[in-house]
């Protein structure tokens, strides 16, 4: 074949059919071609060392163990402490133009109070009371706005805080903010599932289909706690007659 190398052609053919000049060529090549293959091969075993067997025991003595990173979990992102929620996150202290009032039977019976656990309050939310105890889920029947989970609430207005003997209240609405501290978590969101009614009108032929589906809040309470006399005190309280007490401490009747 005219397509052919004469590398090709010196394989296919033997010696003797080939011309002396085709044979010079051919053998000049294939020469090239090992000379090449042989310079080649050396350069690159020459270079090339064999590694000695891999051995675990000195790389357990030395090396130092990798501890890998640790995921955020649910419990991670959720603050534990005051110390934990960010300087912006954190609420702001209220401002009370005159200090609170106690009387001094009040102070007297407040370590009763406070000595007795569990205790219970009364809440108010868009003046609407609600009946809390530590460790109890809080379903609002309304979407909380401006929320996310894992956000630390306090219930500042209360009509009624006490415990299974004694009752704390005040001849005011509610009580003052600075007797009592209770907290809850919002813990996420409930879907109620898809409500379809049918509306429709007199002396008219069509009937409306109308689909709802609310969404409330869910919050728990986690601590309802009844300040003592002695931080009172340190907050500022100022001791008064009984008649101008903010609250007043008595037994369950």
């Amino acid at each position: 074949m005219l397509s052919r190398t004469a590398l090709a052609r010196a394989f296919a053919l033997p010696l003797e059919q080939l011309p002396r000049s085709s044979i010079t060529t051919t053998t000049t090549t294939f020469r090239a071609c090992l000379h090449q293959a042989t310079t080649t091969t050396p350069s690159h075993n020459h270079h090339h060392h064999p590694e000695a067997p891999l051995s675990a025991t000195p790389r357990a003595h030395t090396s130092t163990p990798f501890q890998q990173p640790r995921f955020r979990t649910a419990e991670d992102a959720i603050p534990q402490t005051r110390a934990d929620v960010p300087l912006s996150k954190q609420p702001v202290a209220p401002t009370f133009e005159a200090p609170l009032k106690v009387s001094q039977s009040l102070l007297d019976m407040l370590p009763n109070l406070t000595s007795q656990r569990p205790h219970y309050i009364t809440a108010h939310l868009h003046d609407r009371p609600y009946l809390l105890t530590a460790g109890d889920q809080l379903r609002l029947p309304f979407l909380m706005p401006k929320v996310k989970p894992g956000d630390v609430l306090r219930f500042n207005r209360a009509s009624l805080l006490g415990s299974r003997d004694f009752t704390l209240k005040s001849g005011a609405k509610y009580l003052d903010e600075r007797l009592f501290e209770c907290r809850v978590r919002v813990m996420g969101v409930e879907s109620e599932p898809l409500r379809t009614k049918e509306k429709t009108k007199r002396r008219q032929r069509h009937v409306r289909t109308v689909t709802s589906k609310h969404r409330y809040t869910i919050m728990r309470v986690m601590d309802v706690k009844v300040k003592t006399a002695e931080e009172l005190m340190e907050e500022g309280a100022v001791v008064v007659e009984s008649a101008e007490s903010a609250a007043d401490v008595g037994l369950k009747e």
